[in-house]
Parts: C-alpha cells; sequence; structure tokens
C-alpha cells in the first residue's frame, strides 16, 4: 500500500454528535485525518471518553456544501421581507391607536355624557 505524501495527505474532517438519539446533532469539533477510518477513531478517543455520546458523524469537510456569497445574498434579501414578526411591523398601530381614541371621544359624546349626568 503506498502512502500519499505531501499537502494532500491529510484531509479535514467535522465530527458531530448527540447526547441521546432524541437529541439534535451539535457540530464538536474539527480533525484531521489521512482516511475515515481514522478520522472515526480520532473522534472517538477525543471525544466519546469526555462525554456520554449516544452517536458520532465524521464527515469530510468538503462533502458539506455552504452557500456562495451570491447564494447567501439572494436568500438572506427573499427573508428580509419578515417585518411583521418584529416589533418594527406593527410601529403604525400606535398611531391607529390614536385615531380610534380620537374619534371615540368627540365633542358630540363628551357632550352626551353630561347630559347623561344632569337626568
Amino acid at each position: 500500500m503506498a502512502e500519499k505524501k505531501g499537502p494532500g495527505f491529510y484531509q479535514e474532517y467535522e465530527v458531530f454528535s448527540r447526547k441521546s438519539s432524541s437529541a439534535p446533532f451539535q457540530l464538536q469539533f474539527s480533525l484531521l485525518a489521512p482516511n475515515e477510518e481514522m478520522a472515526l477513531m480520532t473522534a472517538q478517543e477525543n471525544f466519546m471518553r469526555r462525554e456520554p455520546v449516544d452517536d458520532i458523524w465524521v464527515v469530510k469537510r468538503s462533502h458539506i456544501r455552504s452557500m456562495t456569497s451570491s447564494e447567501r445574498e439572494q436568500w438572506t434579501k427573499r427573508l428580509d421581507n419578515k417585518h411583521y414578526r418584529t416589533t418594527k411591523g406593527y410601529g403604525y398601530l400606535r398611531r391607529k391607536w390614536r385615531e380610534k381614541e380620537q374619534v371615540m371621544l368627540d365633542e358630540k359624546e363628551i357632550l352626551s355624557w353630561k347630559e347623561v349626568k344632569k337626568s
């Protein structure tokens, strides 16, 4: 078996784990290893002996796809129109409430209260 030498010998792996079968996976750390078996063995040695773990995933970083800058820009623009989910989206309500209060307390209504008290 010929060993690879040089800059491509070690590959980057990401290690994910979860504490129980119902818990979500969480990224724990990255590591360098020559192959998947060594990456899994290294992850088990470094992580499983420290805390109770139900499962570990070791994924080659090159197999994880992230968004490009243009994709990130496109998605954040699309998701940025959710003002109704924040209090900023309800800023107009204070003005509407004032309008309703002013309409309710007009002069005729106030004078009608005076007439009721006289009776």
